[in-house]
């Protein structure tokens, strides 16, 4: 059946170096999946212009070619070609990257799952301001202690949360991990160093006496050991008294270590930082700001972003307040935001205008993927401006010495996390140095969009030769009979899930989001039920479980898509009702899943893409908000 591709395939393994520079290869439903040895030998822009592959991007260390749904028939061409050496789990605790891509993976992956806390904990603060700042409560009211509370248990339990996150990343017990850190944060061990008498173990072992509340550095250490302690044990101990000896030897060695050497030496690391932080503030506050603001949009493509927010994170823990990522994030996004909304106005490309209407709308809530990867990346001169203006918001936000009192969305809702310290300085100096970004970026991009958009003429003869085609259509069209005639050139997708519909562009995903793969919608599910969304037959059940393809007896194919990255899970959580040649009737279900433990690890946002759209005209939302199974969500016109 995959023979048709074997010569896209082997273009592939050409393009990105060989066999000799593939060191592994897994599949994902759309996407080839590549580590490689040296990314420096892949050919990016060939496989980019190659007949076949949507798109390539490149994120945490792997090299991902989009293919699309067939993407399982050309994995086993490639796999002729080279052979997987480990599963896609090895690939990725990335047990092969380089230095650089090892330590951005592990650190994106230990702070990424606590963000929604730090987040949440963040608009408390941001409210608990708000009320000081507008004389609702005073900051010696009962009120305001327990509000205070309410937002710092977050950050004072911080190595609890940040144990656990590190745990899941690293393979090891992320409960044993807890307990550790919960020795570390006893009040017992807090009046011992309160106390500040020599505390030793037995009477030998020295305990340096630190305060390990709201910390960061330490328990990152502890657990790193931890997880190789936990895993020797478990190989050592004998299987009938491992679920005792385990976790007790567990206890008793991390216990020590973590007070006597990891902990002090994370310590000092934390106070070293804190140290870099303060000379930062003090002598090159505009630097971080104007960097991040300008370039935070290649460190998206690369990945480096997430190995330099958590600084944030970390200057947050330490100092109550973060001037290293916030400001400049804020800056960017804002710029790019900007820059896709200039494109929408000028370009005479309608399907450009559309996608880049909606991508910068949610790239001033945040989201800037959509846009970055469907409009200013692809135009390149969006992306300059965007750059350039971002860079100038950042600039003025670091010499003013803006800061953020807490993490959260890095869109123009996150303006509320400026306001802290009783004062609202702050709050009007990002909303300066948002303006300043949107201002030059808003009259950069429309200087260069004279040279690079295509000319009022062509785009009136591009319509006129649209218009052509569609009354061409219509006069053929009106030769059949009207309802036969309405029957074909109409096609409606009822709802799979029970949820939120959204546009394409807010799902969140780049390839997605850009409409790659086909146009059609997303859906924020609402309990985990798969329902087919015509009358038709079952063309692929992914071997992940995560997505389903099908074809309408309407003649559409769509494919659903739950969860964004969710190929990671192996099909934990996934339970397909059917298989690849079964038929289906509108409403039947067709997959069970855990929405409450998927979402706890990666967004459960569901893509309900057609596949092929180039054989619709229009395919339109039929409107967005709440909708139930069997909703009509999408119309789609010969």
């Amino acid at each position: 059946m995959s023979k048709m591709y074997e010569k896209l395939a082997r273009d592939i393994v050409e393009k990105v170096g060989g066999e000799g520079n593939v060191l592994n290869v897994y599949h994902c439903q759309t996407r080839l999946r590549f580590q490689l040895k040296d990314e420096g030998e892949a050919d990016q822009a060939g496989l980019n212009d190659m007949e076949g592959v949507a798109k390539v991007l490149i994120s945490g260390g792997v090299f991902q070619v989009v293919i699309g749904t067939h993407v399982k028939e050309v994995f086993e061409e490639i796999e002729k070609l080279v052979t997987p050496k480990t599963d896609g789990a090895d690939i990725q605790q990335g047990t092969r990257k380089n230095l650089a891509e090892t330590v951005i993976d592990f650190v994106s992956g230990t702070f990424q799952p606590i963000v929604p806390a730090l987040s949440g904990a963040g608009m408390v603060k941001a409210l608990l301001a708000l009320l000081v700042v507008g004389n609702v409560i005073s900051n010696t009211s009962q009120t305001y202690y327990i509000l205070n509370f309410f937002a710092d248990g977050v950050f004072y339990f911080l190595p609890l949360l940040l144990a656990v996150s590190e745990a899941q990343k690293l393979k090891c017990n992320p409960i044993l991990a807890a307990g550790v850190a919960a020795i570390m944060l006893h009040p017992n061990w807090g009046a011992l160093v309160a106390a500040g008498e020599p505390v030793r173990f037995f009477g030998v072992i020295p305990f340096t006496l630190t305060s390990y509340t709201s910390s960061v550095i330490p328990i990152i250490l502890v657990v790193l050991v931890q997880a190789y302690v936990e895993k020797w044990l478990d190989k050592v101990i004998p299987r009938a008294v491992k679920l005792v000896f385990v976790p007790m030897l567990t206890f008793l060695i991390m216990g020590t270590l973590a007070l006597s050497v990891l902990g002090p030496i994370g310590s000092i690391v934390g106070d070293g930082l804190g140290v870099f932080f303060n000379y930062l503030s003090a002598n090159a506050s505009w630097a971080p700001a104007l960097l991040i603001g300008g370039f935070l949009p290649v460190m998206v493509m690369f990945g480096l972003h997430n190995g330099v927010a958590p600084l944030g994170v970390m200057q947050l823990a330490d100092l109550g307040y973060d001037s290293i990522f916030g400001p400049g994030c804020v800056c960017s996004n804002i710029a790019q935001g900007v820059a896709c909304l200039v494109v929408a106005f000028r370009t005479r490309d309608m399907k450009i205008k559309q996608l880049a209407g909606s991508s910068s709308v949610t790239a001033l809530m945040g989201i800037t993927e959509p846009a970055l990867y469907g409009v200013n990346l692809p135009k390149k001169y969006p992306l300059a401006a965007a750059m350039i203006g971002g860079g100038c918001g950042g600039l003025y936000a670091g010499i003013t010495h803006t800061h953020r009192f807490a993490t959260g969305s890095s869109g123009l809702p996150a303006v509320l996390l400026y306001i802290g310290d009783d004062t609202m300085a702050y709050f009007i100096n990002i909303i300066i140095a948002l303006a300043i970004s949107a201002a030059v970026t808003g009259i950069v991009t429309y200087i260069l969009s004279l040279k690079y958009e295509t000319a009022s003429a062509e785009g009136h003869k591009d319509q006129s030769r649209e218009k052509v085609i569609r009354d061409r259509e219509e006069n053929r069209a009106g030769k059949e009979d009207k309802t036969e005639n309405r029957e074909t050139k109409a096609a409606e997708l009822l709802a799979p899930v029970n949820g939120e519909v959204i546009p394409l562009e807010e799902i969140g995903d780049g390839v997605f989001s850009a409409g790659v793969l086909g146009q059609g919608c997303g859906i924020r599910p609402k309990e985990g039920r798969v329902c087919a969304p015509f009358d038709g037959t079952v063309i692929l059940v992914a071997d992940t479980k995560h997505a389903i393809g099908l074809k309408g007896d309407n003649g559409m194919e769509v494919m659903i898509h739950v969860g964004l990255d969710t190929v990671e899970l192996k099909g934990e959580g996934f339970e397909p009702k059917v298989q690849a040649g079964d038929k289906i009737a509108a409403g039947q279900l067709i997959m069970e899943f855990d929405l409450q433990a998927i979402g706890e690890r990666y967004p459960t946002v569901t893509a309900v893409l057609v596949t092929n759209s180039g054989d619709y005209r229009e395919i339109a939302l039929a409107g967005r908000g709440e909708r139930a199974v069997g909703d009509v969500v999408l119309q789609a016109r010969r």
